[in-house]
């Protein structure tokens, strides 16, 4: 392409780079948990696909119990409708549970109220009647924690389940003996009736509160991906395809493929991602930029799937469909980062690894303890203060407090038009204070545009129209700013002939059996045009970074054009925002200097380097990496990619190349520079929250197991039912979930 303007900065240069991935695993985790790599590769994006909020490795096709942790899997994002039969089972139990408690809770604490035989029920038919009322709550309701339980052991995979499922074991156990066999306990254990004291009701009250807990639990974290089930809801079922006769037909969206023109009439979602070919209208895209103004959307616009049309008709050529449109492709890249570990969750992790043999140990501990030095009778209490201890240390809580904010988050900044593609870019945005920009699609528009046209004895709609009809034939970006710009006005363009470019400084051509020349100022002094008149005008347009353009007709001066890339609207707005966050601002560009200081000048950029090679980018970016800063870059271009590579955090514009938004770690859907702000914004208020979640998880067990050893009771005389245990550690685990879910009233 011949450059044969006065043109201070090139306005493309791209190449390619190649992306990266993250992957993360659990150190327990088996060679058969090990082959969902396999799995996810192999899944049909159509099926519904289910993974663990605490490992995010799992991968399964349909719902179950994570063979790590035990817990049920929930639906990952984007990848269809949730199958609720899970929540269905779990609600169905806890209610039959709770029924059958009420009832066992009211026999057994009667005697401590001043009933010693309630409903006339001495002690050892009490506990014939206890037993009666338990066993089904234990073995039927309690029945998938006892699986888990199981699966525990036979894995030696250790894990909450193993806990609970010990603690509900020996309170049966020692019940169904006391009940059976009473003449096995020392004569200190039995009552003047010969009946040993059960714990039935323990058994069966903490089945029902783990029931209860799992089955909150799992309704808090259907919550959490609800922003990306939104978007998916937004797409339309139906279009409109323009027959070649013109005449039109309502088609399901599976059948519209890319090429197919498309009717969009007023009032309807868009239904894929195109290009406007017909017609004028305002589009309403806050479902994905969060910006409530409708944009105007003329020919050529492009267009988004599942954005709202205004009052405007229009036909657009589909050009993305299916699996390739922006929303899907939101929805996908958020269900995958949805997977990831944030590096916050390895402190969680490295605990829990070792956390579950711990606890037996102290429980074992506490037993002993008990059985050797505690009051008569020792066995009882021994037995009851060990089964609260593995009841309360359940480390559920531990493990959701990372991953459910990190879920919250993602949801509600896809919501917001800012993607993560993993959790640990969120973590480290909160830590950027320098911001790498490139200049050309991020501070700027990306596509010149005519700015400045004065004529001389010449009226400026000829001139105009004349340059346009020179430049037509043409395939430079300033060719096309002035053909865009009559364009736009309704101005008819004439057809050039004899049009040729010459020494690569400008064109020559005939319009309407007028000579135009149309270039640089070298190139029409070399044809003996004068152009003194217009020096002073162009060397103040070049200061403000703008490329000049002359016009002479017939060999006389008749105009002098300008052409610059517009900075966007937004970005001052988004650099102020930015410096008052404390984040300096650095701008690269490939543009002159002269040019880069010109646009730095007027946004208030400090450091600005110009004239960088593509190859270049990542090696500032590596410089400034060195000096210790925590570096984002921000680009839109494929030159731009192994720079968004390199950077801690790479940000892509969403309007920009599709390598751009692969090498980077958090993509802006609109293209705003003002969501580097928010991101960094939603970062930090989701670190603190799962800051928060961390304090109250740890907290929590560092206080409950001391007590439910009895440390409480030589002083206070307090000891810690494992009953109120049981209901400990479920809230333990709604309040993490109901303290993520905060994060979506977070502003992005």
């Amino acid at each position: 392409m011949n450059n044969y303007y006065e043109h201070p900065h090139s306005l493309h240069d791209k190449h390619s780079a190649n992306g990266h991935s993250q992957a993360s695993a659990h150190p327990q985790v088996t060679e058969a948990v090990r082959n969902d790599a396999a799995l996810i590769a192999a899944a049909p994006q159509s099926q519904t696909q289910y993974t663990c909020p605490m490992h995010p490795e799992i991968l399964r096709d349909a719902p179950g119990s994570c063979p790590i942790c035990g817990m049920a899997l929930i639906p990952i994002a984007g990848t269809g409708e949730g199958d609720e039969s899970e929540l269905r089972n779990l609600t169905h139990r806890f209610w039959i549970g709770a029924a059958l408690s009420v009832p066992l809770v009211v026999l057994a604490m009667a005697p401590m109220v001043g009933f010693p035989e309630p409903f006339g029920l001495a002690p050892r038919a009490r506990g014939w009647v206890e037993f009666l009322l338990s066993t089904p709550v234990v073995l039927w309701v309690g029945w998938p924690i006892l699986h888990k339980f199981w699966l525990s052991v036979t894995s030696r995979i250790l894990n909450m389940y193993t806990l609970i499922g010990l603690g509900i074991g020996l309170a049966y156990l020692f019940s169904l003996a006391a009940v059976f066999a009473p003449g096995l306990f020392p004569s200190e254990f039995r009552a003047h009736d010969g009946g040993v004291g059960t714990y039935f009701e323990a058994a069966a009250v903490i089945v029902t509160l783990v029931l209860l807990g799992d089955m909150l639990q799992l309704q808090a974290m259907g919550r959490t991906s609800q922003a990306i089930s939104e978007l998916l809801r937004l797409s339309p079922n139906l279009a409109w395809r323009v027959r070649e006769d013109g005449g039109e037909e309502q088609v399901p969206l599976q059948s519209v493929v890319a090429g197919d023109r498309l009717r969009v009439k007023p009032g309807e979602k868009i239904p894929v991602d195109g290009t406007m070919i017909e017609g004028a209208t305002r589009v309403d895209e806050s479902m994905l930029t969060g910006e409530p103004v409708p944009v105007t959307k003329m020919p050529g616009d492009k267009v988004t799937g599942a954005t709202l049309n205004g009052t405007g008709s229009m036909i657009m050529r589909a050009e993305r469909v299916g699996s390739e449109t922006l929303l899907a492709r939101i929805v996908h890249m958020v269900g995958e980062a949805q997977r990831t570990r944030a590096p916050i969750q390895r402190l969680a992790d490295a605990i829990a690894a070792r956390f579950v043999q711990v606890v037996i140990a102290i429980a074992m501990l506490t037993a002993a303890v008990w059985w050797l030095w505690g009051p008569a009778p020792a066995v009882t209490y021994a037995l009851l203060n060990a089964v609260a201890v593995l009841i309360i240390a359940c480390p559920c809580a531990v493990g959701l407090a990372t991953p459910i904010s990190m879920t919250v988050a993602m949801g509600e900044g896809a919501r917001g038009g800012i993607l993560f593609r993993n959790a640990e870019a969120i973590e480290r945005m909160r830590d950027v204070d320098m911001l790498v920009v490139d200049k050309t699609g991020t501070l700027t528009l990306g596509r010149p545009a005519l700015t400045d046209l004065e004529v001389d004895g010449i009226d400026r709609d000829d001139a105009l129209a004349l340059l346009a009809a020179a430049e037509q034939p043409s395939e430079h970006p300033i060719a096309n700013a002035i053909v865009r710009a009559a364009k736009d006005g309704g101005r008819a363009i004439a057809a050039a002939s004899d049009f040729q470019v010459l020494n690569g400084l400008g064109v020559e051509a005939t319009v309407d059996g007028r000579r135009i020349l149309v270039g640089s100022r070298a190139f029409l002094q070399q044809r003996g045009v004068n152009t003194q008149q217009w020096h002073a005008r162009a060397e103040r347009l070049r200061a403000d970074a703008k490329t000049v353009v002359f016009l002479a007709i017939d060999n006389a001066p008749a105009a002098i054009a300008a052409i610059a890339d517009p900075i966007k609207d937004s970005t001052p707005q988004a650099i102020d925002e930015l410096k008052r966050s404390g984040v300096r601002i650095v701008m690269l560009t490939g543009d002159s200097q002269r040019t880069a200081d010109a646009v730095a000048r007027k946004l208030g950029i400090d450091v600005v380097i110009g004239e960088v090679l593509p190859e270049d980018k990542a090696k500032h970016v590596k410089r400034l990496q060195d000096e210790g800063r925590t570096v984002a870059m921000a680009g839109d271009g494929i030159n731009d990619a192994p720079a968004l590579a390199q950077a801690d955090v790479g940000i892509a514009m969403g309007t920009g190349t599709d390598v751009a938004m692969e090498s980077a770690a958090v993509t802006l859907v609109k293209g705003d520079l003002r969501g580097v702000a928010r991101a960094a914004a939603l970062s930090r208020v989701t670190m603190r929250n799962i800051r928060q979640n961390l304090l109250f998880a740890f907290g929590y067990n560092a206080l409950g197991i001391p007590i439910a050893a009895g440390v409480l009771y030589p002083t206070f005389g307090i000891l810690l039912s494992p009953v109120f245990a049981g209901a400990a550690m479920a809230l333990s685990s709604v309040s993490v979930v109901t303290n993520a879910l905060r994060l979506k009233r977070s502003p992005v």
